[in-house]
């Protein structure tokens, strides 16, 4: 989080080439857990950020981490996980259980005492709690229109994303590959939305930069 300041915040907000879309870890809601993962940074700093990042780019899809069952995590500390998560309603939540990784601290110093049922219990309520969200969230883009950059066919259907990242399917019988597309929503899931073409199409701009070839 510390890494994403107004100036580049503001950049992103310049530049139509560069999408709306910011991968954000915060990994645990309470101070306590975040000292003990020696992050650099509080739940207050945290939210600070988000806020920063709506203030220049409204319209942005935000991705965050979740660990859960770190040690010495209490039933406290994870409450506190799924608040921060139901206050700043973010887009993507990449969730996983805490598990010791050879080389690391926590593995050398602290014990593994969550046990893995509880782990799997915290592991549920964060997506299911996350779920509701993306829900909401995706329920604002039903009848609207969006830019999609389509990448591929899939099952018969066209799959693309948004510019704040959010999978759109659509059906077309030409080849819309690598085409912007506008998209009319006409259902939004929590995970995808489903819509049909609208408007102007046209052809994606070249990277910035090709990569050499191995």
């Amino acid at each position: 989080p510390n890494y994403i300041n107004d100036e580049l915040l503001q950049t992103v907000a310049e530049l139509p080439k560069v999408c709306e879309h910011i991968e954000i870890p915060i990994q645990a809601g309470h101070n306590e857990i975040l000292k003990r993962m020696k992050r650099r940074y509080t739940v207050d700093d945290y939210r600070r950020r988000i806020e920063r990042i709506r203030h220049f780019l409204p319209h942005a899809g935000i991705a965050t981490d979740i660990i859960v069952g770190f040690p010495g995590e209490t039933e406290e500390h994870f409450q506190a996980t799924l608040d921060i998560l139901a206050e700043l309603k973010m887009d993507v939540c990449h969730s996983a259980m805490y598990s010791p990784r050879p080389g690391t601290v926590s593995a050398k110093i602290m014990p593994d005492d969550v046990p893995p049922e509880e782990k799997k219990r915290r592991l549920q309520a964060v997506n299911v709690l996350q779920e509701e969200i993306v829900a909401q969230i995706n329920s604002r883009y039903q009848g609207k229109t969006v830019e999609v950059l389509v990448e591929e066919l899939h099952r018969g259907k066209w799959k693309g994303r948004t510019r704040s990242n959010k999978l759109v399917f659509f059906e077309d019988r030409q080849d819309r590959k690598g085409q912007l597309v506008n998209i009319e929503i006409e259902w939004a899931g929590p995970w995808s939305m489903r819509g049909v073409v609208e408007g102007t199409v046209r052809e994606a701009p070249p990277p910035i930069m090709q990569l050499a070839p191995v």
